[in-house]
C-alpha cells in the first residue's frame, strides 16, 4: 500500500491566489465570440456572454492579463477607447486578422469588474514607444487635471482603474514578434520605460519580459532590470501524444521556477536589490495540438490533459515561496478551459482542476511526500526515438528529473483551518490505495472527496458529450491519522477536510 505523509504543523510557504489567473488575448475566439459577443441573445448590455461570465467567475481568477500575448507588439491602445463607431479597423499581424477595437481598454476594466478581477496590462514594445506606454498608464489611473485622466473621464469613467501590474512587453525575444530585441536592447529599453512609467504612477508593479526561465535571456533581463521590477515572467507550455510525457512535462515548469529564482536571489543578493522580485507565470497550459494561429489555436482538451493541469498547479503550490502569480493561457475558446458557439457553451477536461483549486485551495502550502511506486522515462536528444518525435513541439527534456511517483500530492491549509489534499494518479490503468499520515491535530471527522475522471485518458468533453470528463463527489467517514483512500488509475482527486488548526 503507498502512503501519504502530510505535516500539518509544517507549513512550506504562503500560497498566492493569484496562481489561479487567467490571460485574454486578441486571437481566434478568445475575445470577439467568446467573452465578448455583441448582439448574441447570450450576452448582457456591455456585450458580455452571461454563461461565459457564470463560468469565469466560478474559477474566480484573481488577475487576468490583457491585451496579449504577441497581439500585443503591434496593437495601439488609442485605436480602443471612444465611441466604438469612430474606432479603427485595423490589420492585426501577430495572428494574420483584421481587429475591429471594439473591444479596448474600458471593455476589459468592465469585464474584470464582472468577474471579480485584477488587471494586468501588457505593454506594446513592439511597435509602440515610451509616451504611449505612459499615456497608457495616466488614462487608467492618472488622478490630476491632465490629458489622459481628463479623456478616461469624457469616455464615462471618472474614477481611475487603478491597474497594478504591467508587463514591459511580451516574448520581445522571438523571430515571431513585432520588434523582435536582443536581451540587451530590451534591457537598455525597459529600463527607461521603467523609469518613465514608475515616475507616472510609483505605485505599479511592473514585469519584465522572461523567456522559459532557464534562458541565457532570462539571466540577463533579470540582472539589469531586477532593480525597476517586482515580477519577471515565463512562459512554457507543455504537452505530447504521448501519454506518460504530456502529463510528466509539466516538471519541466518547475526547473524553471528553480533556475528563475536562483537568478533572481543571485541579482538581487548581488546589486544590493531591497524589493522582492517574484515569478510571474503569466502563459502556462497543456497546448501542442492546435498550432495554426489562422484556425483559432482551438484545442481540445483530454483527461491526460486535465491531469498535466493539475501537475502544474500542484508545482506551483510547491514552489509557492517565489512564483506568486500564473495566468492560464488562455480563458475562453482558444487553448481554454471553456468553449462557445453561438447556441451555448461547454466545459473542457482542464476546467474541472482549475475549478477545484478555485474551490479550496488555501494559504498555506504544507510538506507533503508520497511514497508510492514509481515511473521511468527514457530519452535522447531532442529527435531521437527515445525523446519524443522530431516534430514535437515542445521536446522538453525531464528524464533526469525521475523516477516519478505514481501518485503526485499537494496540500494546503486555509486560515479557518480546512486542509485541502490534491493528489493525481499517474497510472493509466492502476488504482492506488494510500494510507494518510499526518502529522498534527487532526480530529477524526467526514472528509469530502471530489474526483476529476472519465473512462479513458484520450476522452475529451464536446457539445455532444459535456459530461465525458467530469467530477464525481463522495465522502471518507473519520478521515484521520491512518485513513485510507483508493485513487482510480487516471484521476486527481481533491480531499477536503476540517482540522483544529488555524493560521
Amino acid at each position: 500500500m503507498a502512503r501519504i505523509t502530510i505535516g500539518l504543523d509544517r507549513v512550506t510557504a504562503p500560497v498566492d491566489r493569484r496562481i489561479l489567473s487567467g490571460f485574454v488575448e486578441h486571437l481566434g475566439r478568445c475575445v470577439y465570440g467568446g467573452i465578448y459577443d455583441e448582439g448574441s441573445p447570450l450576452a448582457d448590455d456591455h456585450g458580455f456572454r452571461t454563461d461565459v461570465l457564470e463560468a469565469v467567475r466560478r474559477l474566480r481568477p484573481p488577475v487576468l492579463r490583457w491585451p496579449g500575448g504577441n497581439f500585443v507588439s503591434g496593437y495601439h491602445w488609442t485605436d480602443g477607447i471612444g465611441p466604438k463607431e469612430k474606432r479603427p479597423r485595423r490589420m492585426e499581424l501577430a495572428w494574420h486578422a483584421e481587429e475591429s477595437n471594439r473591444f479596448g481598454t474600458d471593455e476589459f476594466m468592465a469585464f474584470c469588474r464582472a468577474v471579480g478581477a485584477e488587471p494586468f496590462l501588457c505593454l506594446n514594445m513592439g511597435s509602440g514607444t515610451m509616451d504611449e506606454a505612459r499615456a497608457w498608464v495616466e488614462y487608467c489611473n492618472g488622478t490630476g487635471d491632465t490629458e489622459w485622466a481628463n479623456l478616461r473621464r469624457d469616455n464615462g469613467h471618472p474614477e481611475p482603474y487603478r491597474v497594478r501590474y504591467w508587463g514591459l512587453g511580451n516574448e520581445m525575444y522571438g523571430p515571431w514578434q513585432i520588434g523582435q530585441l536582443s536581451a540587451e536592447d530590451y534591457v537598455k529599453r525597459a529600463r527607461q520605460w521603467a523609469k518613465v512609467i514608475s515616475w507616472t504612477d510609483p505605485s505599479v508593479e511592473l514585469v519584465s519580459c522572461g523567456e522559459t526561465g532557464w534562458s541565457q535571456w532570462d539571466e540577463e533581463v533579470i540582472t539589469g532590470l531586477a532593480e525597476f521590477v517586482r515580477w519577471h515572467s515565463i512562459h512554457i507550455y507543455t504537452g505530447s501524444d504521448d501519454y506518460w510525457r504530456n502529463i510528466l512535462a509539466p516538471h519541466q515548469a518547475e526547473r524553471a521556477m528553480r533556475i528563475t529564482s536562483a537568478l533572481v536571489e543571485k541579482a538581487r543578493y548581488q546589486q544590493k536589490i531591497p524589493h522582492p522580485v517574484h515569478i510571474a507565470y503569466d502563459e502556462w497550459n497543456v497546448w501542442f495540438r492546435e498550432r495554426d494561429g489562422a484556425a483559432g489555436l482551438e484545442e481540445r482538451y483530454t483527461l491526460a490533459d486535465a491531469l498535466a493541469v493539475a501537475t502544474y498547479l500542484h508545482g506551483f503550490v510547491r514552489h509557492a515561496a517565489t512564483v506568486k502569480m500564473a495566468n492560464l493561457a488562455q480563458l475562453v475558446n482558444v487553448i481554454a478551459p471553456i468553449v462557445t458557439s453561438p447556441e451555448g457553451m461547454f466545459l473542457q477536461s482542464i476546467y474541472h482542476p482549475l475549478r477545484l483549486f478555485a474551490d479550496h485551495l488555501g494559504t498555506s502550502a504544507l510538506d507533503v511526500h508520497a511514497e508510492a511506486p514509481v515511473h521511468e522515462i527514457a530519452e535522447g536528444p531532442a529527435g531521437d526515438p527515445a525523446g519524443g518525435p522530431a516534430d514535437e513541439p515542445w521536446p522538453h527534456q525531464v528524464a533526469d528529473l525521475g523516477p516519478f511517483g505514481v501518485l503526485d500530492p499537494a496540500a494546503t491549509l486555509s486560515p479557518d483551518g480546512t486542509l485541502m489534499i490534491s493528489v493525481v494518479n499517474r497510472s493509466p490503468d492502476t488504482d492506488v490505495t494510500a494510507g494518510f499520515r499526518l502529522v498534527g491535530d487532526l480530529a477524526p471527522g467526514q472528509a469530502t472527496v471530489e474526483e476529476v475522471n472519465a473512462s479513458d485518458v484520450s476522452d475529451v468533453n464536446s457539445f455532444e458529450r459535456p459530461e465525458a470528463v467530469s467530477v464525481r463527489t463522495g465522502t471518507i467517514d473519520g478521515f484521520a491519522d491512518g485513513a485510507r483512500h483508493t485513487f482510480p488509475a487516471h484521476s486527481h482527486t481533491v480531499i477536503t477536510v476540517a482540522t483544529r488548526l488555524s493560521l
